[in-house]
């Protein structure tokens, strides 16, 4: 009878070990890809949830009707935004880091036009119906071409040239000069698109050299500082229900960052993007049951150009591998929330799941 030696069973044990991991190398992996399946998933459902937030916060601070001024309603939901803080510091971040950059001046350009946005669109909501603020709104893509050949001097191609076209008929069907009386709700609209463009180009110029607390701390600073002073002379004190719409604006619109944060560590961020223009369909709903709103057939046609136009553009840009935050095509006080990883950066941007 042989007699097994403590070596021979070690022998014994590591060969079947080795047969066993070579059996599982060369068979197909089923949970891996499941897994991964159910995380996009999820990641999908957060975006739906979280731009289905921003348009409730939005109705919110439509519901105080103009009684308080609009830089005052945008001071308390910046205010509101420190609640998204904590989860923006990274290991090894500081509070004082909001103020570290590589570009001063493109921080402070991140600061005024952080500003700009948020107070362009809540005077949007105040004076248009939420269907026709959103549309405008959504020209930002457009916005974001033009100012890449102006200032980053990046080569524009016809597709991108035709989505600013049809970008611009859209809104010339939406407003329809001469037909429908133009007013401060429009010009606050293309303020909102516009201060939202700014933070885009100032975050591709920076090329990834910014940490994310950062990006956000310039925004949420010039949001509480420049209305917060423009409001002092003016201030008007809430009543209960206006503090309690100003909670609802400022907080559901926290609460949808940290949703979108969710969504961008389980689906990369070029697919979550398209999801923003489910707020139009909020908007319809929110603006017919609240505001009783209606839509025209003309105003839904622009609707239809204009989104035509925010995808057209977030296609090519996702082809041509452009790094850019997403969910900005909305407002541009979110745009420096949820950032896209880019290509061979480190420091900023949020982790991904990545699957085999």
């Amino acid at each position: 009878m042989t007699r097994l030696t403590s070596a021979s069973l070690n022998r014994t044990a590591a060969g079947a070990e080795r047969h066993q991991n070579m059996a599982q190398a060369s068979s197909p992996s089923v949970s891996l890809p499941q897994a991964g399946r159910d995380e996009g998933l999820k990641g999908i459902l957060f975006a739906f949830a979280a731009f289905t937030a921003f348009s409730f916060s939005d109705a919110s601070v439509k519901l105080i009707d103009g009684a308080l001024p609009p830089y005052e309603s945008a001071f308390f939901g910046a205010l509101c935004a420190l609640v998204a803080l904590p989860w923006l510091l990274q290991p090894g971040d500081r509070l004082r880091d909001i103020f570290a950059t590589a570009n001063r001046k493109l921080w402070l350009l991140r600061f005024v036009a952080f500003a700009l946005g948020v107070i362009g669109s809540v005077t949007a909501f105040t004076h248009l119906p939420m269907a026709n603020a959103f549309a405008l709104m959504f020209l930002q893509p457009a916005f974001v071409t033009v100012m890449s050949l102006c200032f980053l001097k990046e080569q524009i191609g016809v597709w991108r040239w035709g989505a600013v076209v049809i970008g611009f008929i859209g809104v010339m069907v939406v407003l329809r000069p001469g037909y429908t009386p133009l007013s401060i709700g429009h010009l606050g609209a293309l303020f909102a698109g516009f201060g939202g463009a700014v933070s885009v180009i100032s975050f591709r110029a920076m090329g990834g050299r910014e940490k994310r607390i950062s990006l956000f701390g310039a925004g949420m600073l010039g949001g509480i500082v420049i209305p917060g002073i423009v409001m002092l002379p003016h201030f008007v004190w809430p009543d209960t229900r206006q503090w309690l719409l100003l909670a609802g604006y400022g907080l559901l619109a926290a609460l949808a960052n940290l949703l979108l944060m969710a969504a961008t560590t389980r689906v990369p961020a070029a697919y979550v993007g398209p999801i923003q223009y489910s707020q139009m369909l909020w908007a319809i709903l929110l603006g017919y049951l609240l505001f009783h709103d209606g839509v025209t057939p003309l105003t839904l046609a622009g609707v239809v150009l204009i989104i035509g136009s925010g995808l057209l553009t977030l296609m090519r840009e996702r082809q041509r591998g452009t790094p850019m935050p997403h969910a900005i095509a909305v407002r541009g006080h979110h745009a420096v929330l949820a950032l896209m990883r880019g290509k061979g950066k480190k420091g900023w941007g949020w982790p991904r799941v990545h699957r085999g």
